[in-house]
């Protein structure tokens, strides 16, 4: 069998520690690769040696594979795969210079694309011009409700979908696997418009980024399938986490302190039907989109993760952004290359207050 070697950049600190500064998410990708009879994990890279040196301890890597520069390791190692875990700010420099550093099959990166749209729309055709597999880990494309989710929509449960609405704590750190779990229902096609408005009155930043208190969007895909988020403290408008509405019927995905964990309802029905699902442990789909990724680049067929399909989302969370800066209507493709939420806070447009105290995003599971 073919065996693939697998570096890390990013390995991050303690994985039973997360918090904000970060999640340590190396060591979930590790233990995905190394799940796999086809990979062997080879190197590491962190700015912090101490924490890359745990990290090779903690996989078995040997101490010279164990690097501060990334760009070295991967001229020295040559790896076939390489998985980034590095704040958003980065992910765009990092995945650049290692596509031009090396001969990699296929990079795995962590989510949100990138902090700006100019650096995900970069990191992206970088990859596509070297033929390099980039992919992002919205591994919750393969969490069982989910995918349950979808199973019953595509089998017609509610007819054909019309339109999808959702309630993330944000848009950008937590709502990027909305946005990409929305675009997968869809049939994975880019909005034509997007509409907006966002609050910013106290900070929140979530692995350096800044994340807004509340937004409210509405955009239509271009197979006319239209997109509502609400987020913070309008999040009540949708009564599950998704509600999937379709030309025959509705399906609501998503409860607390529920018995089941999605249920449906056909027009004229009288009560709804409802399922649970068995979710495993939160770091299953992890392993799912790691296989599916390396089978992918070894098959050469798209995976479900890739780039091309994660700028459909990432485009939309700017463009909520770019809306409340213009206020108005934004139609796409995005002509801009910030972060315009960023670019309000560092204006003046937007002046959010000290957080009362430190904010968790919560596993991201």
């Amino acid at each position: 069998m073919t065996t693939h070697s697998v570096a890390f950049v990013g390995t991050g600190a303690d994985p039973e520690s997360p918090d904000a500064s970060g999640f340590a998410m190396a060591y979930h990708h590790a233990d995905a690769f190394d799940a796999l009879d086809s990979c062997e994990l080879a190197a590491c890279a962190d700015i912090v040696p101490e924490n890359a040196a745990a990290f090779a301890d903690h996989n078995g890597i040997d101490d010279d594979s164990v690097y501060e520069d990334y760009v070295a390791m991967v001229e020295d190692v040559d790896p076939d795969f390489l998985s980034v875990c590095v704040p958003p700010a980065i992910h765009s420099r990092v995945v650049v210079d290692a596509v031009h550093a090396g001969d990699l099959l296929g990079i795995h990166c962590e989510k949100p694309m990138d902090l700006t749209w100019g650096g995900a729309r970069r990191m992206a055709e970088e990859a596509r011009r070297h033929d390099v597999q980039l992919t992002f880990n919205h591994q919750r494309r393969f969490k069982p409700t989910w995918v349950t989710a979808r199973d019953r929509i595509d089998e017609g449960t509610i007819g054909d979908i019309e339109r999808v609405e959702m309630a993330p704590p944000n848009l950008y750190d937590w709502g990027t696997h909305a946005l990409d779990f929305a675009a997968d229902v869809v049939g994975d096609r880019p909005a034509e418009w997007v509409i907006g408005q966002v609050d910013y009155r106290e900070e929140q930043q979530y692995f350096g980024a800044h994340n807004e208190n509340q937004a409210y969007a509405l955009w239509q895909y271009d197979n006319g399938v239209q997109g509502v988020v609400s987020t913070g403290a309008g999040a009540s408008l949708v009564p599950g986490f998704f509600r999937f509405t379709g030309t025959e019927g509705t399906l609501d995905l998503g409860f607390r302190d529920a018995a089941f964990d999605l249920r449906w309802r056909r027009d004229g029905d009288a009560d709804w039907q409802t399922e649970s699902v068995d979710e495993g442990e939160w770091t299953e789909p992890i392993t799912d989109a790691v296989a599916h990724v390396v089978e992918c680049a070894e098959t050469g067929a798209e995976p479900t993760l890739s780039a091309r399909k994660a700028l459909n989302s990432t485009e939309i969370i700017f463009a909520v952004w770019e809306s409340a800066r213009r206020r108005g209507r934004v139609d796409l493709p995005l002509d801009i290359d910030d972060n315009p939420l960023h670019a309000m806070v560092e204006s003046g447009d937007l002046n959010p207050e000290p957080p009362a105290e430190e904010s968790d995003p919560g596993r991201d599971d």
